[in-house]
């Protein structure tokens, strides 16, 4: 906003000699009476506004004739010094009230009763659409604004005048919208045509005639194919991008805008810039436009190139297939769509290959709900399990399975290996014929790049020995660029020297050897450290469309059925670590026999032995029974009989003064029992053992010194070899009774 006399004339601004002619209605008493005297001790404001950079750039007899409007306003009674020229919205379109700071602030004055009255060439500069147009008026009236264009003054609260200027913004925002079809139907007939190219993508160029070529050199053209294939042997973005970052490949780009526009740029690839190759038809020859539509919902205020959309394959407006030279095939650009929506993780779909150590992730299917098992890691990564918790997401019931990932992991990888060894002869020769191309192919790459830095180094010395030698200030920025182009080119050379000693040109016959014998044993080439579980993983993703697995009743067995691709199925049964006794498929067996062995006279150890004879199987990860492990079930599951040595006593506990079972008495103190317990094992404490029904139970004695000398013991900082050391707190005082 400023005063008119502080104006600054826009570049190329038209002045004109002497005042604009405008219509007597204007400034007669007819459009005069409409203004009164608390208008004109109000500011006047005269709003400018061209609705795109071109226009206000090329189209400077219409910023001049808006500039000039401040002679309107002091043709209607406006001095100087009170009329503001508000001209912050030039090259923005007046759909939007959003993004046009002069028109907010304009509004605001308005509402603060600083505005006498709106000036403007035609309505339609102030807004183009009937939201802000009535916002506008609403506020005008409101607050006794008037507004003027070159034709009469408005009063936005009289009614005919108000009825006209809602009629004029009705016209506005309709011939905006005719404006916008003309021009979308001449677009969608030029597009119909196959002849609409808004920008060329990487490795094509648009010739003076207006046919589509791929790009003149040959380094952009290999760089472009050599995406294609990668992307077909590695399987995702990701680890594309990781392949040419390691080997240094940079993609040629010719800018659309800027000072080097056209000119050929090689700059670093990143994940937007292949994923925009990998989805653009015309990489496979054909013509498309209405790929991205624009969504309201999603469009930023202020910001015209947001809100675009992908939009599916039948709703293109037009596809043109074999219009344009090509870098593959339109079968192959379908089979790259579909890689990419596999590797997107949603429900359903595969995924893109991990890091993780899992190798089944997205090919698991769950047998009770049949959605897809996903990968769970606890541990640091070191605890595998394949979970479905799709019952418990979306109906909140109990989680459907889970299955310990190593097992199932072990039992995949032995059968793609079976599958594999009768094929492993002809895998090698494979092999060894895809690392020959891989290094032709980097050794093609480093030759261009050679070429390239050769020729660049040959164009700066000409450019230097071209000038004038007295000429010293051209002759130094030349003599400063030849040196470092010298310098970048001797860079390559040593890079190319380090890859040529990592890299050899051609596989010996050694080395052919060495596949060959690595082919022989393919359980020992697919151990190898430098066989990643990515590499595992698109493996079996090649032999394998899915693996439905199901437990059964919530045991360790595990029935796997692997769906091999070409339409093969096979049942597998694998046992799972489970984390009970109980969920054993053969509990109840387990049982008996523990209490029949039990019943014998067998001790836990001997019991163990015997179960691991019998070829019973704990649960978890152990592989056998032990001592420990009977003991627990003999306590959780089994009642447990007395021992033949107690089998004599009182049938039931009956106390005596100061004595005290053994949770009785940690429960008085509040000393945990397993705490009491070791103490007595010490004879810390005096205790004797009795029978009763249920079996042997320790009695322990003590009277309030007795419990006090425990309180001190279980107080006291001293370890256990220091506390033994110390006969006042560890010798158990003598009953009385006795």
């Amino acid at each position: 906003m400023r005063i008119v006399d502080d104006i600054e004339r826009p570049i190329g601004h038209v002045e004109q000699s002497g005042d604009l002619s405008f219509p007597a209605e204007v400034t007669t008493a007819f459009g005069r009476q409409k203004i009164e005297s608390r208008h004109v001790d109000r500011l006047a404001i005269v709003y400018v506004r061209q609705s795109d950079p071109q226009q206000v750039l090329k189209h400077r007899e219409s910023a001049a004739v808006q500039y000039n409007l401040v002679q309107l306003a002091v043709g209607l009674g406006w001095p100087r010094e009170r009329i503001v020229v508000i001209d912050d919205d030039q090259g923005l379109t007046g759909q939007y009230a959003e993004g046009r700071h002069g028109f907010q602030r304009m509004m605001a004055e308005v509402a603060m009763d600083h505005v006498g009255i709106i000036v403007g060439r035609e309505m339609s500069r102030l807004a183009r659409s009937c939201k802000d147009w009535y916002q506008l008026l609403e506020v005008c009236g409101l607050f006794r604004t008037v507004l003027a264009d070159q034709d009469r003054v408005y009063d936005p609260a009289d009614y005919h005048d108000r009825l006209l200027l809602g009629l004029t913004g009705i016209m506005s925002e309709a011939e905006l919208h005719v404006m916008r079809g003309r021009l979308h139907t001449g677009l969608l007939n030029k597009a119909r045509r196959g002849a609409l190219f808004l920008h060329m993508p990487i490795g094509y160029v648009l010739s003076p005639t207006g046919e589509v070529m791929l790009d003149p050199d040959e380094q952009v053209q290999a760089v472009v194919r050599l995406v294609f294939v990668k992307f077909e042997e590695l399987g995702s973005i990701a680890g594309l991008l990781r392949y040419m970052a390691r080997h240094g490949i940079q993609l040629g780009v010719r800018p659309h805008t800027g000072p080097n526009r056209g000119q050929l740029q090689w700059r670093r690839p990143s994940q937007v810039s292949l994923r925009n190759m990998l989805r653009h038809p015309l990489y496979a020859g054909a013509y498309v436009y209405g790929r991205r539509k624009t969504d309201p919902r999603r469009k930023i205020p202020g910001r015209p190139a947001t809100g675009r959309t992908t939009v599916p394959r039948k709703e293109w407006l037009v596809l043109l297939r074999d219009r344009h030279p090509a870098y593959i095939t339109w079968q192959q650009f379908e089979a790259h769509q579909r890689q990419l929506e596999e590797n997107r993780s949603r429900a359903g779909n595969l995924g893109a290959p991990r890091e993780g150590s899992a190798l089944l992730g997205g090919l698991l299917v769950c047998g009770r709900c049949g959605g897809r098992m996903i990968v769970s890691y606890a541990g640091a990564k070191t605890k595998l399990t394949y979970v479905c918790h799709r019952q418990r997401d979306c109906y909140g019931l109990d989680r459907c399975q889970r299955v310990a990932g190593k097992v199932l992991d072990n039992l995949v990888s032995r059968q793609a290996l079976g599958v594999l060894e009768p094929a492993a002869l002809e895998l090698s020769m494979a092999a060894a014929d895809d690392i020959e191309r891989e290094r032709k192919r980097l050794e093609e790459h480093w030759s261009q790049r050679r070429e390239r830095a050769c020729y660049e180094v040959q164009r700066a010395a000409r450019q230097y020995h071209a000038v004038e030698p007295e000429n010293r200030l051209v002759a130094r920025e030349l003599e400063r660029n030849w040196e470092k182009t010298m310098l970048e080119h001797r860079n390559l050379e040593e890079e190319y020297a380090r890859f040529r000693q990592t890299q050899p040109v051609q596989l010996t016959d050694s080395d052919r050897r060495l596949i060959e014998s690595l082919a022989t044993d393919i359980p020992a080439l697919w151990n190898l450290p430098q066989t990643t579980p990515a590499d595992r993983q698109v493996i079996l993703r090649h032999l394998i469309d899915r693996i439905v697995v199901q437990v059964h009743d919530n045991t360790e067995l595990v029935d796997v059925t692997i769906h091999w691709a070409g339409g093969f199925s096979s049942q597998h049964e694998v046992l799972r670590p489970v984390a009970r006794y109980d969920q054993l498929r053969d509990f109840d067996r387990l049982k008996s026999r523990i209490a029949e062995l039990r019943d014998a006279g067998y001790n836990s150890e001997r019991i163990a032995r015997h179960l691991n004879r019998d070829g019973f199987r704990p649960p978890r990860r152990a592989k056998r029974y032990n001592g420990e492990m009977v003991r627990q079930i003999l306590s959780r599951y089994l009642r447990a009989k007395p021992k033949a040595k107690c089998r004599e006593g009182s049938p039931s506990l009956n106390l005596k003064p100061d004595e005290w079972t053994l949770d009785g008495l940690a429960h008085r103190l509040s000393i945990p029992k397993p705490t009491l317990y070791s103490w007595l094992r010490l004879n810390w404490i005096g205790a004797q053992k009795v029978s009763t029904r249920g079996g042997c139970r320790w009695i322990l004695w003590a009277d309030d010194d007795e419990r006090q000398r425990l309180l001190l013991l279980h107080a006291s900082p001293l370890g256990r070899s220091k506390a033994e050391q110390s006969p006042t707190l560890t010798s158990p005082k003598p009953r009385s009774d006795h």
